[in-house]
Formats: structure tokens, sequence, C-alpha cells
């Protein structure tokens, strides 16, 4: 009870203190906001949406059913999880935070996950994307593609490191013994895609509505955790609390040799992702290791503005939130070590020096590029992608809603 008290009283002085924040600096809190929104409107919105709406049609026809049946033997002895995580797993690496969140829990709404197994397979399968690793990071911040290479290897390793870590979280579930499937497995596969479409009897029109429907309500979600995010980390560096926090964090940064001026864009990443990035790319006094180690850490962590939206994801389920958050520190280590591993045989050998015949190719994400033109069209084409989701949105909850009221 008085533990109860304590967060409420906790809670109630952090809201009060950040609205009179907003009110003490209302040009940084809106400029915040804006570069939140934007972020959200030109890049977010448009790159996340048709993955969602093809997941939820995927799960729907039985596709991802099929694709578990196939992957049963493979996920299961690594991660522990069943075949279905390995859909969830490749599209969380496709499009990126929350992606991996919102298809776990879609799944064990469905019941086709225990509760332990979604928290494990939610704990790997959040992710950034590969064009946000190159495109925004890599290229947007650091202006060098080839640290891409880098940051992306260290990014999905850690990913793969946490997952074989959280295997041995949780008591051993009880799993229905089936019958050895052996060369008939893609029988067994194609009758439970079958079966799942079957039991999900709505027509084509209303399932693609639902879908549709269903993934901008989470994007609107996660549009909004964006913005607060952006200007609670605008206000907490006005605030100085920022600066403060940093001085903790200045004897481990000095203990490895990192030079202070890391510790604000650390904190900064521990709240947003891209802020954090940036920031980074900025400081001239670390050597590009260092800054690949701090980002590596901040792009595995995720920062408090993407774990805050998973929250509010898994919140719709039973799925506990603190395996997550712990799974975050540990990948953030793990990728912050990789960095550190794999810089000399991979960076320092094929990007430093002439680059030999068999260097990992990465000229396709550098200017004038089929992969870069991709990613600043899709600034481009944002907003415009938006506003047409956003104005189906809306015509579908009017239908929905003249349906409904016909209804006796």
């Amino acid at each position: 009870m008085f533990q109860s008290k304590i967060k409420t009283l906790f809670l109630s002085i952090s809201a009060i203190i950040l609205a009179g924040s907003m009110i003490a600096y209302p040009k940084e809190s809106f400029e915040a906001s804006i570069r939140g929104l934007t972020m959200w409107w030109e890049i977010v919105f448009p790159s996340l949406l048709p993955f969602f709406i093809v997941s939820e049609m995927l799960i729907g026809f039985g596709v991802v059913k099929f694709i578990g049946v196939l992957l049963e033997p493979l996920m299961r002895p690594l991660f522990r999880v069943p075949g279905v995580g390995g859909f969830v797993w490749a599209m969380g690496m496709a499009s990126g935070f929350p992606a991996g969140a919102k298809l776990t829990t879609r799944l064990r709404q469905e019941g086709q996950l225990t509760q332990i197994e979604a928290e494990r397979l939610v704990s790997f399968t959040n992710s950034s994307n590969p064009l946000f690793i190159f495109g925004a990071v890599a290229v947007g911040f650091f202006h060098n593609p080839n640290l891409g290479v880098i940051l992306a290897l260290a990014h999905y390793l850690g990913n793969i490191c946490v997952g074989l870590m959280m295997r041995f979280y949780g008591r051993e579930t009880p799993v229905k013994a089936k019958d050895k499937q052996g060369k008939f497995i893609l029988r067994s596969a194609f009758s439970a895609l079958h079966q799942t479409r079957i039991n999900d009897n709505r027509p084509i029109g209303k399932l693609l509505g639902d879908a549709v429907s269903s993934s901008i309500q989470t994007l609107l979600m996660v549009g909004g955790f964006i913005i607060l995010f952006s200007v609670i980390n605008k206000l907490l560096f006005h605030l100085h609390i920022t600066a403060a926090l940093a001085k903790v964090f200045d004897l481990a940064l000095s203990s490895l040799s990192f030079p202070d001026m890391l510790s604000i864009p650390f904190i900064s990443g521990l709240f947003e992702i891209t802020m954090g990035s940036d920031l980074t790319s900025r400081v001239g006094d670390a050597t590009l290791l260092q800054q690949a180690i701090i980002t590596s850490f901040i792009l595995a962590f995720s920062g408090f503005s993407v774990q805050a939206q998973v929250a509010s994801i898994l919140a719709q389920s039973d799925i506990r939130f603190k395996p997550f958050f712990f799974a975050r520190i540990a990948q953030g280590i793990f990728a912050s070590i990789f960095a550190f591993i794999l810089w000399k045989p991979i960076y320092v050998r094929f990007y430093q020096t002439e680059q030999p015949s068999n260097a990992i190719p990465v000229s396709f994400f550098e200017e004038g590029t089929w992969m870069h033109t991709l990613y600043h069209k899709t600034i481009e084409l944002g907003p415009i992608i938006t506003i047409l989701s956003l104005s189906l949105y809306v015509l579908l909850l009017y239908f929905q809603s003249v349906r409904t009221s016909k209804k006796p």
C-alpha cells in the first residue's frame, strides 16, 4: 500500500513538472513536438503501415500458421518458441520497431503462443530496420555508409544472442506432443493454413478493412509516443537534468577511456534513438570506433520512447514488460561488444584500406544509388501516404458507425 502511494506521488509530481516545463519553455516544446511529428509523418507512418497491413492479412489467411509449421524444427530448439516466431522475427527485422511487439501480441491473443513463449519472442524480435541503420544513421548522421555494416551486424547479432539467452527464461511449459511429420511437413503446413483460413470466416473486404483500421490505430499511438518523448528529451536538456545524469556516466565512460563529451548523447539516446545517434555523430573528440560502440548500444536499447510504445502494445495482452526491458539492456551490451570485436576484422580490414574484391558490399547505400533514392523518396512521398491512409481510416470508421447504427 505504501509503495503504491509513493508511485502515485511520483507520477503526479512528474506530470506536474512536465506540464510546468512546457509552460516555461513553450518555444522549445513546440519545436521538439514538430520534430517528432515530422519524423512520424514523413518516415515512420508510411514505412510501417504496409508491413502492418500485410502482416494482419497474412495472419488472417493462415500464412503465418503455414510458416510456423515449417519453421517449428528450427525455432523450437534454438529459442524455445513455436515456428510462428520465425515470421515475427523476419517481419520485425524488415519493418523495425515496434512490429515485433505488435505481431507477438496478436499471436498471443489468438492463442498461438503461451505467455512465457510470447515474452521470450518479443525480447528479440524488436529491432531497427536496415533502411534506418544504413540510411538514417550511417549515411544521414555519420555520412559513412561503410559504418552501417558494423552497426547492422552488431545489432542483429546482439538480437540473436538475446534470443539464445532468453530461451532459458521462464519455467518449462509443457508442449503438446506432436506426431513426427517427417517428409509430410509440407502437407501438415498446408493443412494448418487451410484450417486457419476456414476458422477465420471474415470476407476479404472485412479482413482488409480490419487490417487497415488496426494498423492505423497502432501507428497513431506510436506517433503520440514519438512526439511526447521528443518533447521530454528537449525539456530534460533545458532543465539541465540531462547534464546532471551525464555526470553519473562520466566515470563509467572515463574508465573505458571514452571522452566525457559522449555522456550527453548517451543519455539522450536512452530516451530517443534518433537524437542520441545524431548527437553521438557530432562528438569530434571521440574516435569513430567509440562512436560506433555508443551508437550500437543506443540502437539496441531502443530508447524509452520505443519501449513505451512496446509497453502500450503489450498491455493489450498478459505479456509482461519487465523481461523485454532487461532484454534491451542485454542487447545493448551484446551489440557494443560485437561492434568492438568486429571493428578490426571488418571495418579496418575492408574499409580503411583499398577495398579487396571480397569486401562486404555497401555501395547500394551510397548517394545516387537506388537504396539512397528510396530513402529520400520515402521522405518526399511520406506525407502524401499518411494523408491518404488517415482519410481511408476516417472513411472506414464512418461506414462502421453507419453499419452499427442500422442494426436493431
